[in-house]
């Protein structure tokens, strides 16, 4: 491999592989930058929130087990990282690392909502669904295919 192709995503050999990996990072990539698009307004009228304001009273909602100061945090770091592992699995960079970090933070996210929520409420939203997705596209890239040269 050379020092250029550590940009790019690494693609199986197998069709199928090669289909099922492109196929997930969209997917993952495309929800995480709706999401973002949602909270402030772009979706409009079919958005779940109209402005980040919205988007923070639900993020209060899933963190209720946290202090009322963290919350601004906690949803400007999710949009942070929806936006960044979006871009990434889309563009295909560094995509062992950034399938990692998408699989964390919907575990997280996932997490927070069943001790706020109850268990049905991610399940429901396929949020497990979605970080064992992500988990299984990380495990899809060798590691030596997205470490940087």
């Amino acid at each position: 491999m050379s020092a250029s192709d550590n940009r790019a995503a690494y693609a199986p050999a197998d069709p199928l592989a090669r289909a099922a990996q492109l196929y997930a990072r969209l997917a993952i990539g495309a929800a995480f930058l709706s999401a973002v698009a949602a909270r402030f307004g772009l979706w409009g009228t079919r958005s779940s929130w109209k402005n980040f304001a919205d988007f923070e009273r639900y993020t209060a909602q899933v963190c209720a087990f946290m202090p009322a100061a963290a919350i601004p945090f906690l949803a400007w770091s999710a949009t942070v990282g929806e936006t960044a592992f979006g871009v990434a699995l889309i563009a295909g960079f560094r995509l062992r690392a950034s399938a990692l970090g998408a699989a964390g933070l919907l575990f997280m996210f996932a997490t927070a909502m069943a001790i706020s929520q109850g268990i049905k409420s991610p399940l429901d939203y396929s949020v497990y669904s979605g970080s064992a997705a992500a988990l299984l596209l990380a495990l899809s890239v060798p590691p030596a295919a997205s470490a940087p040269r």
